[in-house]
């Protein structure tokens, strides 16, 4: 499974960069705003410093001003994918985009029957946002089991980004779900190394070792 940073911020692509676990970026336009910085130069930034897919949202809900957008998107990098919002218009775009041969993302994914209509339409990827079903009392994970179900039984090759993420257990839970991609913050992927009997062990080592004589 693949780990993708769900952020626009530099500092911590960077960082999960650093680290050497990170296959990709998603972003959207509250990760923009967030990052304080314009579009334009952002944009080509992460494009460059990231090797893997870097998502991209178009702002466009029509279906003519999606495509004429997400044709600019696609043209910064090789390695943009376009974030499509998973309505009537956008799928129409999603199925145009795919016959192009422009990558696209589909997103705000909330049911079974809008990630069939995802796949059947071309999506290169498929994002449920599980922890958002989650905080309304459904089962986000349950969805996810059923969408692999779906792609694998009709051999469909959209990719399952599992979204939303709000804590560790939904990274452990993506890969046992069988999602492709898992897309996270970084304070959550920064967790996934972090374990108290780790922490514990390595201080009880450390203070045994200063008895050892030197």
């Amino acid at each position: 499974m693949q780990f993708f940073l769900d952020s626009a911020k530099i500092e911590e692509i960077a960082t999960a960069q650093r680290w050497g676990i990170l296959d990709g970026v998603t972003t959207n336009p509250t990760h923009v705003a967030a990052a304080a910085r314009s579009p334009s130069e952002l944009y080509p930034t992460i494009c460059q410093m990231v090797e893997g897919p870097v998502s991209l949202e178009v702002l466009a809900l029509v279906q003519d001003e999606i495509l004429k957008e997400a044709r600019i998107l696609a043209a910064i990098a090789d390695n943009v994918v376009v974030k499509v919002p998973v309505t009537e218009e956008g799928l129409a775009a999603v199925k145009a985009l795919s016959a192009e041969g422009i990558r696209t993302n589909v997103t705000t994914v909330f049911s079974l029957p809008q990630a069939l209509m995802a796949a059947k339409c071309g999506a290169t990827y498929i994002s449920p946002f599980v922890g958002r079903l989650d905080e309304i009392g459904h089962e986000g994970l349950q969805l996810v089991h059923d969408i692999r179900l779906i792609l694998d039984r009709y051999e469909f090759p959209s990719k399952i980004i599992f979204a939303a993420v709000r804590t560790p257990l939904h990274v452990q839970n993506a890969a046992l779900a069988g999602a492709d991609i898992c897309t996270m913050a970084l304070s959550i992927m920064r967790q996934l190394y972090h374990h108290p009997l780790t922490d514990a062990g390595i201080k009880k080592f450390l203070d045994d070792w200063k008895r050892v004589p030197q």
